[in-house]
C-alpha cells in the first residue's frame, strides 16, 4: 500500500510539472487539468504501484536529484564525444573500425541502475548493450575496440556514467 501512496504522489508532481502553463496570467494549472492529474495519478498507482519501482521512496531524496542533475551533462559530454569520434570513423577514408562484442561487469545491482546503464551506453554512439544480467554483467556491441581486458573495457564504456548511477539508485 505504502509504494502505491508514493506512486500516485510522484506521478501526480509529475503530471503537474508537466501540465504547468507559463503562458497564462498568472501561470499555473486549471482545475480540470489538476483533476485529470489526479485520475490519471490515481490510475498509475493502481495498475504499477507494488512493481514500478524497488523503492521508490528514493525518489523523493534531494540528494539523489542533484546527483541526477549532474548526470545530464555528464551524459550530454560523452555522447557528444562519442558522435564525433564515430564521425571521425566513419569519414576516415580507410575506415579504421574493428568492432566485436564485449563483456563488461559493473558494480550496480539495482535493476533500475543496470537499465538505465545499459540505455546510457546504447544511446553513446558506436556502442550497443546487447544483453544486460541481474549480476550486473553486459555484452556490449563496440564499433571500435580498444581492448579486450573486461575491466579496461568497463573503464572506458561504463566507468563515466557507473559512479553516478550508484550514487542515484543504490547508496
Amino acid at each position: 500500500m505504502k509504494s502505491r501512496i508514493e506512486v500516485f504522489v510522484i506521478s501526480y508532481i509529475a503530471w503537474c510539472m508537466f501540465a504547468w502553463v507559463f503562458g497564462d496570467i498568472p501561470p499555473g494549472l486549471d482545475l480540470q487539468s489538476m483533476a485529470a492529474g489526479l485520475a490519471v495519478a490515481f490510475f498509475a498507482a493502481l495498475v504499477f504501484g507494488e512493481g514500478f519501482a524497488e523503492k521508490p521512496g528514493k525518489v523523493l531524496n534531494p540528494v539523489r536529484w542533484m546527483y541526477f542533475l549532474a548526470f545530464i551533462p555528464v551524459f550530454a559530454f560523452y555522447c557528444l564525444e562519442a558522435n564525433l569520434q564515430v564521425t571521425s570513423l566513419l569519414l576516415h577514408p580507410r575506415m579504421p573500425i574493428k568492432p566485436g562484442v564485449i563483456r563488461i561487469r559493473t558494480q550496480l545491482r539495482s535493476r533500475a541502475a543496470l537499465a538505465i546503464l545499459a540505455n546510457c551506453i546504447t544511446l553513446t554512439p558506436g556502442t550497443l548493450t546487447m544483453e544486460a544480467t541481474e549480476e550486473g554483467v553486459l555484452y556490449v556491441h563496440w564499433l571500435e575496440v580498444k581492448t579486450t581486458d573486461e575491466k579496461e573495457a568497463g573503464r572506458i564504456i561504463a566507468g563515466k556514467f557507473e559512479p553516478l548511477l550508484k550514487k542515484i539508485f543504490e547508496d
